[in-house]
């Protein structure tokens, strides 16, 4: 392997007069495809490369103008008239692209190095981290400082109606979501170590990604790293006994930060008042003082990543009449409770839920928003945790609230080492045994049987996958949808 040319985030600093022309080598990943909307927004040239430019990452990336390559068309002396190649983790350190960007001659560095070095260095980035609601949490808190009238930037994991992923702004907020996933063959460090945070916010903290993490100690130690270098704030979900291990490790060196807590069982809160259809009457503790908010925001876990926003608005100094207005209208990101429209008088919610407590909170969310309906939930197990038999037994207790479950067979076995496949014929079989109604779907035929079997005024059905679901959104089913039942 050679890596004469990789740069690692230090380097950046004696070249950012002389980088111009930035070339991100498979762009069309979600956060590959963020960064270079930043960095064209920062003023350098772009142009990019895939091997395919699937919506609804390829349909954005073709909207902003960005040159887009197929990686087959790719010739050496192209890529050697740019000034840096920044290269997606897809890449792996085995394959013919590694030698070939590696031979090349020209700088090459991961995309969050890239963006801790060329964009983020000079602002004030609120890093989202956790297990659970990173996503969702980053857009909630952007919209929040929008309202608020600051005009954030942003990072976000997904597409979202009505914003691009990803926005410099004007440099005092810049919300970003954070991963916990590898930067590259070269550089195998979570990504979030990278980004030069000033505000670290972590929703949760459980074992996950079993495929590059070994145990939950594992996962920590990334932060271990990491929380060192935040200089300004913590805001911690005191739930969970890991993050607070944390807590207790890092008190004493951190303690000329603020550090902030929340949580469903904190003193602080978020303590529901009142939730229905229509939304949330809810309580924080800021400042020592109970303080109410209403927001059209359904949902325990979505409160509690709401919360995150409310206290960290308030440690920078806005009035809670501000904040109230802020929150009172907000949007979610695709794919996270999203209703896609009606089959057959049935609703049907899009959800991205794929590890057991994020399915047993979407389950409690969606019936609290619709008690009327009787809830039909088909579930792809997409992840390679998730595809695993790791979490077997939580996945089997987080259906048992369900009326009738459809479980889809994974795309592929499960690729963590040491252990076996989720077995959903025994899940199956323990619904059964419940007296739940469930099934097994292997084919999209199988699953389009079922689904047209369930259809009826009083059933919605929640789609709960972070993958294609047998091909369900690419098939007609789609098509199908209407916008009333």
């Amino acid at each position: 392997m050679n890596l004469t040319n990789k740069l690692d985030f230090f380097n950046f600093h004696t070249l950012n007069k002389d980088i111009k022309r930035v070339f991100f080598y498979r762009i069309a990943g979600t956060g590959m495809g963020a960064a270079a909307c930043l960095f064209k927004e920062k003023g350098f040239h772009v142009e990019g490369a895939d091997t395919r430019f699937y919506p609804p990452m390829g349909d954005y990336l073709k909207a902003t103008g960005i040159p887009l390559h197929r990686c087959e068309d790719l010739d050496s002396e192209f890529l050697q008239s740019f000034d840096l190649i920044v290269v997606g983790n897809v890449v792996a350190g085995t394959s013919a692209e590694a030698r070939m960007i590696e031979e090349l001659g020209v700088p090459f560095v991961s995309f969050p190095s890239a963006l801790g070095a060329l964009v983020l260095k000079d602002v004030n980035v609120v890093g989202i981290a956790g297990t659970h609601g990173k996503t969702t949490t980053t857009y909630l808190l952007t919209q929040m400082f929008e309202n608020l009238g600051t005009e954030p930037g942003y990072f976000i994991g997904g597409v979202i109606d009505g914003h691009p992923s990803s926005k410099l702004g004007n440099g005092k907020y810049f919300f970003f979501f954070l991963d916990e996933y590898d930067s590259a063959y070269f550089e195998k460090i979570s990504k979030f170590r990278m980004y030069a945070i000033n505000h670290l916010i972590m929703t949760s903290l459980e074992f996950d990604h079993a495929d590059i993490f070994e145990n939950l100690e594992a996962i920590k130690d990334q932060f271990r790293a990491g929380i060192p270098q935040i200089d300004k704030s913590f805001i911690f979900c005191d739930d969970y006994k890991a993050s607070m291990e944390l807590f207790d490790e890092f008190r004493g060196t951190t303690a000329d930060r603020i550090w902030s807590f929340y949580g469903e069982h904190s003193e602080n809160g978020p303590r529901i008042i009142e939730m229905g259809p229509q939304g949330t009457r809810f309580a924080v503790k800021l400042k020592g003082k109970e303080e109410q908010f209403i927001t059209n925001v359904i949902g325990q876990h979505n409160i509690l990543n709401l919360t995150t926003g409310i206290i960290f608005a308030s440690n920078e100094g806005f009035s809670v009449e501000q904040i109230a207005k802020s929150i009172a209208h907000l949007q979610m990101v695709k794919r996270r409770q999203e209703e896609r429209g009606y089959y057959k008088n049935s609703l049907v919610i899009d959800d991205f839920a794929h590890h057991p407590r994020a399915v047993r909170v979407t389950v409690d969310a969606i019936k609290a928003k619709y008690p009327e309906k009787k809830l039909t939930v088909v579930f792809e197990a997409a992840s390679a945790t998730a595809r695993s038999d790791i979490f077997q037994e939580e996945f089997e207790e987080a259906f048992s609230k369900v009326e009738t479950t459809v479980l889809v067979k994974p795309p592929r076995p499960t690729s963590v080492k040491g252990v076996h496949d989720l077995n959903i014929h025994r899940m199956r079989a323990e619904l059964v045994t419940e007296g739940k109604e469930a099934y097994v779907a292997e084919t999209l035929e199988q699953l389009m049987s079922i689904i047209n079997k369930k259809a009826a005024q009083d059933n919605l059905f929640l789609v709960l996958s972070n993958g294609t679901c047998l091909g369900l959104w690419e098939s007609d089913f789609t098509q199908k949808l209407t916008q009333q039942a």
